[in-house]
C-alpha cells in the first residue's frame, strides 16, 4: 500500500502540471499526459494488490473504489485531451478533487488504528 500511495502522490505532480495548462486554457504536453495515466494506473494495481494481500481494510477498499472513480474521469479528460480540445476546467478540479480522496483514505489505511 505504501507503494501505491508513492506512485500516486508522484501521479499527482503531473496532475499539478497539466492542471496549470488547463487552468490557462491551454493544452498540456501529451507526453506528461501519458505519464501521469501510466502512473495512476500503476498505483490502481499496486492498491488492488495490497487489498489482495490483506492490507488496509475497508479505508483501503474505499480508496479503490474512489481512486477507480477517478481514473473514469481521467480517461473522459485524456478523450477531450486527445481530441485536441481543453477540458472544462470544473472537470479537471473534480477529478482532482475525487482523487486526493481517494489519496486521503489510502493514507489513513496505511496509518491504521
Amino acid at each position: 500500500l505504501k507503494y501505491a500511495l508513492l506512485v500516486f502522490l508522484v501521479a499527482a505532480l503531473g496532475g499539478l502540471f497539466m492542471a496549470t495548462f488547463v487552468l490557462r486554457g491551454k493544452l498540456a504536453p501529451w507526453a506528461v499526459s501519458l505519464l501521469h495515466a501510466f502512473l495512476g494506473a500503476t498505483g490502481l494495481v499496486l492498491l488492488l494488490t495490497g487489498i489482495m494481500m490483506g492490507g488496509g481494510g475497508t479505508f483501503a477498499l474505499a480508496a479503490l473504489g474512489v481512486l477507480v472513480t477517478a481514473a473514469l474521469f481521467g480517461f473522459y479528460l485524456a478523450s477531450v485531451h486527445y481530441g485536441k480540445r481543453v477540458a472544462m476546467k470544473k472537470l479537471v478540479l473534480t477529478h482532482a478533487g475525487v482523487a486526493v480522496i481517494g489519496v486521503t483514505l489510502l493514507l489513513l489505511a496505511i496509518l491504521g488504528p
